[in-house]
């Protein structure tokens, strides 16, 4: 059976609330030999059963997979990938028809902290963020099949860049289930090559999908400006909307390569589009164009509470370039991806720097993650996307 872990007294409350970390802090003992990545059972400091879960060295020694005394096999396995299915097929995500790309998994949302799977048609992208979820990949992917069945037909691992790094696993990415380069997948009728095997995060940001939505209505005869546009996927959505010109601009060379293949999948030869390759700031910096529709989605400015300070600096700095940019009765889109910078953090930057530009603002929506990558009630951590949609006078 599972080796134990004891904690010191009085460090189970918020375990009796459900939340799914236990921090090292609040380890008293191990059992002998326990390894990382291994499943444990935690005990009270009086000897109470409280949790099961992966054990990992760090500041979060254990993600809990359950508070009943339950085994982690491929029963275990099986049950909470059809609960998460069963979420997903009852708000209409899963088996779209004009939709087949989506997020099947989301970590502590799902109950399988450490765990993320994005389905892009018949292919699902797995990442573990855990040495315990990487221990455990070949049987979450045999219960994947079993429970989607031909839904996917493939699976694919990428976990090189997510996994712990002093845990030195020697990781590669690959497939774990058969193999297939076709990596066109849909979303909401859109055509769009998702990079699995070099891409950031799974190779396309799902979590966008129905603020890409919410865009398209606005971009009708807009001058649209998409920051950080990686795949291009605001763009692609600004360019269905009936934009009347479309600039996306990433520092990257393969962001850009990748933004005009997936323009070009959907109009092509459209010469409404034109793609930059150039940092964000120093194109804001730069250029004198205004635009009527903006849309600033950079990657996360704080990975970690350190870094708090200096991104909120970062993200007033990046939306004073934007009221800058925008023309008078402009439509702004900006989001934050930083975890650690809260709904309130974030609307205050943005409201500096609105005050700094000396641009008059109006919110019309505040905007978040979508279903499919739901907030477990008893981890309000796992809100980590935040945006606003802002009239700009």
């Amino acid at each position: 059976m599972y080796k134990s872990v004891y904690l010191k007294k009085g460090k189970e409350e918020s375990l009796k609330r459900f939340h799914p970390w236990i921090f090292s802090g609040a380890i008293q003992r191990l059992d002998e030999g326990v390894e990382e990545g291994e499943v444990v059972r935690v005990f009270t400091a009086t000897g109470d059963f409280i949790a099961v879960g992966h054990y990992q060295i760090g500041s979060i020694a254990v993600r809990v997979l359950s508070f009943s005394d339950v085994e982690i096999n491929h029963e275990f396995w099986c049950h909470r990938l059809k609960s998460a299915l069963s979420m997903r097929q009852a708000i209409g995500i899963a088996d779209n028809l004009h939709n087949d790309t989506y997020r099947l998994i989301h970590g502590e949302g799902d109950n399988l902290p450490g765990l993320v799977i994005d389905c892009y048609g018949k292919t699902a992208v797995m990442q573990a963020h855990s040495v315990g979820m990487h221990r455990e990949r070949q049987a979450i992917c045999m219960a994947l099949q079993e429970v989607m069945g031909s839904q996917i037909q493939h699976v694919y691992y990428k976990s090189e860049t997510t996994l712990p790094f002093k845990a030195d696993l020697g990781q590669e990415n690959g497939f774990l289930y058969g193999g297939d380069d076709n990596n066109i997948a849909v979303e909401n009728g859109l055509r769009f090559y998702v990079d699995w095997l070099k891409g950031q995060k799974t190779g396309f940001f799902v979590d966008q999908r129905e603020n890409r939505a919410l865009l398209e209505k606005y971009a009708q005869g807009k001058s649209v400006l998409n920051m950080f546009c990686y795949t291009g996927g605001f763009s692609v959505y600004a360019m269905r909307g009936k934009a009347k010109l479309v600039h996306s601009v990433d520092s990257s060379a393969k962001a850009i390569d990748l933004t005009r293949k997936n323009v070009e999948l959907n109009f092509p030869a459209d010469a409404r589009h034109q793609a930059i390759c150039e940092d964000a700031f120093k194109y804001l910096d730069s250029n004198s164009q205004k635009y009527d529709l903006i849309i600033l989605d950079p990657p996360a400015f704080a990975k970690h509470r350190a870094a708090l300070h200096n991104a909120l600096k970062g993200y007033t700095r990046l939306n004073v370039k934007g009221f800058e940019a925008i023309k008078q009765g402009g439509v702004l889109f900006t989001f934050s991806c930083s975890q650690v910078v809260t709904k309130e953090h974030f609307r205050n930057a943005v409201f500096t720097a609105a005050a700094q530009a000396g641009r008059k603002v109006r919110i019309l929506h505040q905007l978040h993650q979508p279903a499919d990558h739901p907030i477990n009630i008893y981890h309000p951590e796992g809100e980590y996307l935040k945006g606003l949609v802002l009239y700009v006078e």
